[in-house]
């Protein structure tokens, strides 16, 4: 990934929820206040006029549906060298919220057609929860089945995998959850800088 990130001619677009918008969309350089804005100070800090373009597609409440359904506009015309795809909770949490379940096979389908159409490196991002309320332990049941997806998907199409479930959730054992995401799912700026650095961790330096 190196070569990409060192070179000004390239174009980094970072596709999810709300967890990646963080009101990129209201922001006059359209990267938000979450872990794609810490990313491209990180960036800039690191290659000055080296640094890529970054792109933030980010929309809250999106499901990996949502994502396929804006993928030629929001993402492919850009002609990206890498795409990072962080999504998934909205598909778990609506069928606990509004009874409007997402299937595994359903979410792979969504998955596939994102990957799919793509020519370039991708990173795939698990989707994590750090349950702080009551019955959120019980989403696990529809989360699981979903990062299993995620994770196959990733051998499957050759994307580097940043395990964020799993490094959150370890995390969150000794910082506490609520410290990481005040409602189990929107990270707090802390689990914004966490998110940061396990990418940069899995994607920059190995």
């Amino acid at each position: 990934m190196t070569s990409i990130l060192l070179d000004p001619r390239r174009t980094v677009v970072f596709a999810g929820d709300s967890v990646t918008d963080c009101g990129r969309r209201t922001d006059p350089d359209g990267l938000g206040d979450g872990y794609v804005r810490t990313l491209y100070d990180d960036l800039s800090g690191r290659l000055g006029d080296r640094r890529p373009t970054i792109v933030n597609a980010g929309i809250s409440g999106n499901r990996a549906v949502d994502l396929a359904g804006r993928w030629a506009t929001d993402v492919l015309a850009h002609d990206p060298s890498l795409v990072s795809i962080l999504i998934g909770i909205n598909d778990t949490w609506r069928r606990y919220d509004e009874d409007d379940p997402t299937t595994p096979e359903a979410f792979e389908a969504s998955y596939r057609a994102l990957l799919d159409p793509l020519s370039c490196p991708v990173v795939l991002m698990e989707p994590f929860l750090l349950p702080v309320k009551d019955g959120q332990e019980e989403w696990r049941e529809d989360l699981d089945p979903k990062l299993e997806v995620v994770r196959k998907l990733a051998v499957e199409y050759g994307a580097i995998l940043v395990p964020t479930d799993v490094e959150l959730t370890q995390q969150a054992a000794s910082a506490g959850p609520a410290t990481l995401a005040g409602d189990g799912v929107h990270p707090t700026a802390a689990g914004h800088r966490a998110l940061a650095g396990l990418w940069r961790r899995y994607v920059l330096d190995d």
